[in-house]
């Protein structure tokens, strides 16, 4: 089983055990997030058993809301032979201060929407200088000065 664990996985490999499509490891492979070992004499691309790792942590990055570019950041601190989890935990603290300022909006959004559909009227008749008088009131936030 270690001669077999020593030969190149082929791309079709890499998607079969990875459940990453070919496109998508080629897309990584253009952001030099991924690197091939070389090709078979039919040009497949041949990889190292290690870009199953790579892929598997891709992905979990990117699910806690890391984008590529700072995924290849933190693989760049991993590829000289460091370890990249401060570099990870930075990039995670900035995510949920994103996240906290994101919250924040929402929930001045929502007061808002509140606002404006509990003092919701019923027109009868079209405006002829507004499209929805409900949310054109002058007391909306788009028409204060």
């Amino acid at each position: 089983m270690l001669i077999q664990d020593s030969k190149p996985l082929l791309i079709g490999q890499v998607t079969a055990l990875s459940g990453i499509p070919i496109r998508t490891i080629r897309y990584y492979e253009s952001l030099g997030l991924l690197q091939s070992i070389g090709r078979t004499e039919g040009g497949f691309r041949q990889f190292s058993h290690d870009v199953l790792t790579r892929l598997s942590f891709i992905k979990r990055a990117q699910s806690l809301g890391l984008s590529l570019e700072e995924i290849g950041e933190i693989l760049n601190i991993h590829d000289r032979g460091e370890l990249p989890c401060g570099e990870v935990k930075e990039k995670l603290e900035e995510k949920v201060t994103q996240i906290d300022q994101q919250v924040k909006q929402l929930l001045t959004l929502r007061a808002e929407l509140n606002g404006l559909l509990s003092g919701w009227e019923d027109f009868s008749h079209q405006h002829e200088d507004t499209i929805c008088p409900n949310i054109q009131k002058k007391n909306s936030a788009f028409y204060k000065d």
